[in-house]
């Protein structure tokens, strides 16, 4: 209808039919482009409607998040900052289009020279805005640069460039010198003293130099985390939608309740993920004098602000610094510290009441007793876990097993109540192979059936889908199949109505799934569901899930890796009554649940559409059945499943 002022902006069209179409007088595949080009031109209007003119669409993407944020969550930041994001969308095109550009880019530092992009018409112009409004900074307007932004500016350099100027110091440098030592030598040649000198010769080489202001930095990261609620995902989920990769669900975000309640709270949260991300950084450098002070500190901020009773724990500072203390464990254990990880334990049990970790947590604290010969302590810690309600799952029967074996008489002469269900043994069947190694530490490899080389898991599916081993067909997926059938059969449960648990669109689960309240907030639906299973309506309900919502990114659902057929077969056999007990356990505690399942899942159907299933976790020569996999394999023999532990070893030598 008309042509923009810019290249790149919306195009007004106006579309029309000269006759009316009758869709059944139309042959299929026609239909089908038809109502192709229907839902294209619906999208393109909808994009015009939300679209301002001349923005393209990762700038509308970038405006709409911070729009957002500040619209949502105005109390975590203050005047100032406010009105420092307000203003960026004053901004010219040109200069948002250029700050969303480099914030996107591997920086910090880049050459204006470098930096052309066909949607922004005059760079300088974008440049002097964004340094005006504080979202940039230029070489040409900082007098003295510290030493590290120097040693950025210098990875801008080519390693030619880099030469010449090492030249000029005198300094030998050889032919094949890696990047980083030219640098090195360039930075330890010009001291502080004659840094500035440094410092011009690398502009003479670079040009303007711009790079994000720290300020711009810092309050774009926490408008993205508050958007996203993680610090996953970042502005190219927009555009992994735009383009079709990644689809997400549809729900209703209903908000009620903010999820920091103030300012303080968030920039708490912030600080601690400050104080994990060296954490990390300090174990992968094994930097032990590093890790003891992030310890030191993550218990002194547990100590000073007692864990709050929220309803996502995780987006609290406490929770973040639990987890530090944590690694801080496993660090000490490894260091044959017991006694220091044994007050890091008792810490953690002491300040986090109602925690769904207390189970491991109790269960360390018992095995470090243990390991210092404190064996009645060890003992009495296991048996007051099983009096704590937070302790479930595999963690329980460990502490169980545990309770078994280090109360044996004169220490406890009353046997618990649970030790004929505990000491069970499991079914166990052997298959011998061809081994291809058998160094202790590495993971065993043997030739399969067919003359290949694979893993114990490939050996083992070879066996059981011929005659000796019952002519099963199966898959090694651990936890994987559960957790696409369970999203599958419960997708409108997850994505129900509910306050508060969906805050963005970018989502593929609720926010309380991993917690208590997934169950207890959608109580009524989900049984109604499990009834609906327990009937025999479990294949119906896959079906329907999978063709409604085929592609469309859910936690757990793996599109890819599992057919229809497969999992139809999968929840055939393994009976209605065993489908709902474990959809039931995923409801009220998916994080305890949702992972150490058996290595394969078989199943085999009967002659009159009926089946049966049989998990299976498989051993190689030097594996044991560790605690918790002995707890998974005890459930769901409880449960009505089929269950044995295979074990592949080598031909015995005569």
């Amino acid at each position: 209808m008309s042509v923009p002022e810019q290249s790149r902006a919306v195009v007004p069209i106006q579309i029309w039919c000269q006759e009316k179409i009758s869709f059944s007088e139309l042959e299929d595949e026609k239909v089908k482009v038809l109502q192709s080009l229907c839902r294209h031109v619906i999208n393109a209007v909808n994009l015009g409607e939300t679209a301002p003119l001349g923005m393209v669409k990762y700038q509308q993407n970038f405006c709409l998040l911070l729009q957002e944020v500040l619209r949502s969550t105005p109390h975590v930041f203050t005047h100032d900052e406010k009105i420092f994001l307000e203003k960026f969308l004053l901004l010219s095109n040109d200069s948002q289009r250029l700050f969303i550009r480099l914030y996107t880019r591997k920086g910090p530092w880049f050459r204006m020279s470098s930096i052309s992009y066909a949607e922004i018409l005059d760079n300088q112009l974008a440049v002097k805005e964004l340094s005006e409004a504080g979202y940039i900074c230029s070489t040409e307007t900082t007098s003295e640069l510290h030493k590290d932004d120097l040693e950025q500016i210098l990875n801008i350099l080519t390693v030619g460039e880099l030469r010449e100027i090492l030249s000029a110091t005198n300094k030998k440098c050889s032919h094949s010198s890696r990047k980083q030592e030219s640098i090195s030598l360039l930075l330890s040649a010009y001291g502080d003293r004659s840094s500035s000198l440094l410092y011009k010769m690398v502009l003479e080489k670079t040009g303007t130099c711009i790079r994000i202001s720290s300020a711009a930095d810092s309050l774009v990261w926490r408008v993205e985390r508050l958007f996203f609620c993680n610090g996953e995902q970042d502005l190219s989920a927009f555009l992994l939608v735009d383009l079709g990769i990644v689809k997400y669900p549809t729900y209703n975000c209903i908000v009620t309740d903010q999820l920091f309640s103030s300012r303080n709270d968030l920039l708490s949260y912030e600080e601690a993920l400050e104080v994990a991300q060296i954490m990390d950084e300090s174990l992968e450098e094994d930097d032990s004098s590093m890790v003891l002070r992030c310890i030191a500190v993550s218990i002194s901020r547990i100590s000073s602000c007692a864990a709050k009773a929220i309803k996502f724990s995780c987006f609290s500072a406490s929770w973040v610094y639990s987890k530090v203390v944590l690694l801080g464990v496993s660090f000490l254990e490894s260091e044959r510290r017991y006694t220091d990880a044994i007050d890091l334990l008792k810490h953690l049990l002491l300040n986090f009441a109602k925690d769904r970790r207390r189970g491991y947590w109790t269960l360390r604290l018992s095995i470090d007793l243990e390991h210092l010969g404190r064996v009645n302590e060890s003992l009495s810690v296991a048996e007051s876990g099983l009096d704590d309600p937070w302790v479930r799952a595999g963690s329980r029967v460990s502490l169980q097993r545990r309770v078994l074996r280090l109360g044996r008489p004169p220490r406890r002469w009353k046997i618990p109540s649970y030790s004929e269900s505990v000491n069970r043994k499991i079914p166990e069947v052997h298959v011998q192979g061809r081994p291809i190694n058998c160094k202790t530490g590495t993971k065993s490899r043997f030739y399969g059936e067919d003359g290949e080389q694979c893993g114990v898991e490939q050996l083992a599916l070879q066996y059981y889908a011929g005659e000796d081993g019952g002519q099963w067909q199966g898959v090694h997926s651990e936890s994987g199949i559960w957790l696409t059938v369970f999203g599958l059969l419960m997708w409108d449960v997850i994505f129900s109505d509910v306050p508060n648990v969906f805050l963005t669109r970018f989502q593929t689960s609720p926010l309380d799934l991993d917690t208590d309240y997934f169950y207890e907030a959608r109580k009524s639906i989900i049984e109604q569901l499990l009834s609906k299973i327990q009937e025999g309506m479990a294949e119906e309900i896959l079906i329907t899930s999978w063709e409604s919502h085929f592609g469309t990114s859910c936690r757990g659902v793996n599109w890819n890796r599992h057919s229809l057929t497969e999992l139809r077969a999968v929840v055939t056999c393994i009976g209605s009554g065993c489908m709902a007990t474990i959809c039931r356990h995923l409801a009220q505690d998916y994080r305890s649940w949702s992972s150490g399942m058996p290595d394969l899942l078989l199943w085999r159907f009967h002659s009159d559409y009926s089946g049966e299933a049989k998990l299976v976790e498989v051993k190689g020569p030097r594996d044991r059945l560790s605690e918790q996999q002995r707890a998974w394999l005890l459930f769901f023999m409880d449960s009505g499943f089929n269950a044995e532990v295979c074990r592949v070893n080598p031909p015995v030598s005569k």
